[in-house]
């Protein structure tokens, strides 16, 4: 080896060691501010000399002489301060000032620049200062640290360890992107095995039609054929064993990759304490970080994807959900905050809470901000979820931390591009809580391939509820929106075609239809056609395509095609937006004879408008003033459809559709109900006594009572 590629080696390995030695100092310099007895302040010394002289030694190596030098005042002032047997907070700010100075020189070697004018060289005369004399510090507030994706620099590549066959399990670093391209490589491998089990079906069909031929033939012409046929067995049986032992080797392959790429939880959590601590320390409040389940081994490109997220949610915890001191002790908390993180396996996926015992989120400014904005506000505790909006922020001031309204749905936008979902809630004055639902890999997926428009999708398996084959019985109308009533609630309907923006498909007597589930929201969407479920490669959309709407990937299919992914939490958002097409099923044949529509309305003005509009459309018109007179003509004259108001005197809407209901001759009766009731209690009880359409006055338009008709008659 040359004297150059030598220097890039030694460069190389010494930017590894020391993005490991930037973290063992973060983590020890924290551990130190919290050490509660002079044996574990003696052992935290021992351990941050030993590393920053670690570093000073391999900075001597590749002849980096700054570094060199800031290491041995580094050194001096913690020499100080283990003297002295006790931390002082001037004496800790430099040292961590220290600390993301030799970070930052790192990142400038990774991108060959010069450390001449960099923060380390700017930082020297205060480490000598600081070592000469400790009691001259001026106290000063750290700085707000900056958020994710603003430094130029990006660290280099990450590294984990696998264990070397051959020399007795000694660990051995094997860079992060070969271990990626293996892992490419595995999944490449299993989708050839799956492929191979479509040759050996085509192999048993030739075999099935030989023998029907060979039926039909005599003599030689047979014996030939049996002969064919006895090789073609044979062919068969040895193709599947071929394709078992290719499959159980891939799969071995796959798994051990998988292993080598694994990390602990709290590699994703790395620096997040001592981000949450400076963030705390610039704004007056008192923050401790605390990590659970970090043992728990995830793949490492999961832990890459969710490091920023993480960021993003912890520092928005510490400037938003933590109180001040003062306002914590005045709300009978402890003066110091808690965030917690936390991972946990459940089935395939993996979930990650991010909680503090904060003040929860203010709702009213949130619903403030959001109609300023012209978003949908419910009125209920789904407007929690109005903060991951774009845009959307309650910050009363523009700071380094908050007010840009960047950050939550930047959280919301990555977890998503993961295959993955995040979701809110909050107790006031008492916490909040972000969940993080991610799949446990992101390089093969079991998917459920469906076809919309003419054109293929898949849609990840974990995320499909059920499949439904719906009816007209099946889809209610509410406010002019159609939903599919489920069970136990009511789920928006959309078509996928719809929400994608392709052209529509002929309607169905039955349309099938999909569930989708993304926390705690449901959509339900009609596509032409479910073909398979079977599992994937997946692949990124690559660095041209940084993100296609409700795309989040290409699934590989063993046949060597390609499907795109589509995001299954952004198509349950769009589909809350849209409202299945009128002709999701075939129009009836219509009859001659005009339908007789029940119209009940104690309002003169309001049945004589409605009266015209029916009337107008094609039908006869039997108007009644209240429940009781409806029920009556009803009984006597019958009716094809109920148009009621539901606040009547003598008898109500509710009660005339409970008695139509509970009629043998009119159970099967469309009834809907027009009024001025919204709320979404009446709107249950309304479908819950057993109409069929619930349309609300305030936002009536004549053509949602026209078209409900229609699909009910």
């Amino acid at each position: 080896m040359d004297r150059d590629r030598l220097a890039q080696a030694l460069m190389a390995t010494f930017l590894e060691e020391l993005e490991g030695h930037v973290a063992a100092l973060n983590r020890d310099l924290l551990a130190l501010e919290k050490a509660a007895s002079p044996a574990r302040f003696g052992e935290l010394m021992t351990s941050l000399l030993r590393t920053v002289h670690s570093v000073k030694g391999a900075s001597r190596a590749v002849s980096e002489s700054l570094i060199e030098t800031a290491c041995h005042r580094l050194e001096e002032v913690l020499l100080v301060v283990q003297q002295r047997e006790h931390t002082t907070p001037e004496l800790m700010e430099v040292c961590f000032t220290a600390v993301d100075a030799l970070d930052d020189a790192g990142r400038r070697l990774a991108l060959k620049q010069e450390l001449r004018g960099s923060p380390l060289e700017a930082l020297l005369p205060r480490l000598e200062a600081a070592a000469r004399e400790p009691g001259a510090l001026r106290p000063t507030a750290p700085a707000a640290p900056e958020p994710p994706g603003t430094h130029e620099a990006s660290p280099p590549p990450p590294t984990v360890e696998a264990s070397a066959p051959g020399l007795e399990g000694l660990p051995v670093r094997v860079s992060a992107q070969k271990l990626d391209a293996l892992l490419a490589r595995s999944g490449e491998l299993r989708v050839a095995g799956l492929r191979m089990e479509g040759r050996v079906e085509q192999v048993e069909a030739v075999h099935e039609e030989l023998y029907h031929l060979r039926l039909r033939l005599s003599g030689a012409d047979e014996a030939v054929a049996r002969r064919l046929e006895t090789r073609l067995a044979q062919l068969g049986r040895a193709l599947g064993a071929d394709r078992r032992t290719l499959l159980q080797a891939t799969g071995g392959l796959d798994e051990e990759v998988r292993r080598a790429r694994t990390l602990p939880f709290a590699e994703a959590c790395a620096g997040l304490e001592r981000n949450a601590r400076d963030l705390a320390l610039a704004s007056g409040k008192q923050a401790r970080l605390e990590v659970r389940g970090g043992a728990l081994e995830l793949d490492r490109s999961l832990l890459q994807g969710l490091r920023e997220p993480l960021l993003h949610l912890v520092r928005n915890a510490v400037a938003h959900g933590l109180e001040t001191p003062t306002a914590r002790s005045e709300a009978g908390k402890p003066e110091e905050g808690r965030v917690t993180l936390s991972a946990r396996l459940r089935g395939g996926r993996v979930q990650v809470v991010v909680e503090d015992d904060g003040r929860g989120l203010d709702m009213a400014s949130i619903r403030e901000r959001a109609r300023g904005r012209g978003l949908p506000v419910l009125g209920d505790a789904g407007d929690a979820r109005l903060i991951f909006m774009p845009g959307l922020s309650t910050a009363e001031a523009v700071t380094s931390v908050s007010g840009r309204g960047v950050g939550l749905d930047v959280v919301r936008a990555q977890v998503e591009g993961m295959r993955g979902s995040v979701d809110v809630a909050f107790v006031p004055h008492q916490g909040t809580r972000f969940i993080l639902d991610v799949p446990l890999t992101l390089s093969t997926l079991r998917v459920l391939l469906v076809t919309a428009g003419r054109q293929s999708f898949a849609v990840a398996g974990e995320s499909v509820e059920r499949l439904l084959r719906l009816g007209p019985g099946d889809v209610r109308v509410v406010e002019g929106r159609q939903m599919w009533a489920a069970p136990r609630a009511l789920v928006p309907l959309a078509t996928l075609t719809a929400v994608l923006g392709l052209e529509a498909s002929a309607p169905r007597p039955r349309p099938g239809a999909m569930v989708l589930s993304a926390g705690e929201l449901r959509a339900a969407l009609v596509v032409d056609e479910v073909v398979a479920e079977q599992e994937v490669l997946v692949r990124g959309l690559g660095s041209r395509i940084r993100r296609a709407r409700h795309v989040s990937g290409v699934a590989v299919l063993p046949d060597g095609r390609m499907a795109p992914l589509l995001n299954a939490a952004s198509l349950v958002r769009a589909a809350e937006g849209r409202t299945a097409p009128a002709g999701l099923f075939p129009a009836p044949v219509e009859k001659k004879a005009r339908k007789r529509v029940l119209l009940a309305d104690d309002s003169l003005t309001t049945r004589a408008l409605e009266q015209s509009i029916l009337e107008t459309a094609g039908y006869e018109v039997l108007a009644c003033s209240d429940g009781q007179e409806a029920w009556e003509r009803l009984l006597a004259e019958g009716a094809d459809a109920v148009v009621s108001d539901v606040e009547m005197p003598r008898m109500d809407g509710f009660a005339l559709t409970e008695a139509v209901r509970g009629s043998q001759r009119f159970g099967r009766l469309p009834v809907v109900l027009v009024t001025a009731r919204s709320k979404p209690e009446d709107k249950a009880r309304g479908l819950q006594v057993g109409a069929s359409a619930y349309l609300v006055k305030s936002a009536f338009d004549q053509t949602h009572l026209l078209e409900t008709l229609r699909q009910l008659l």
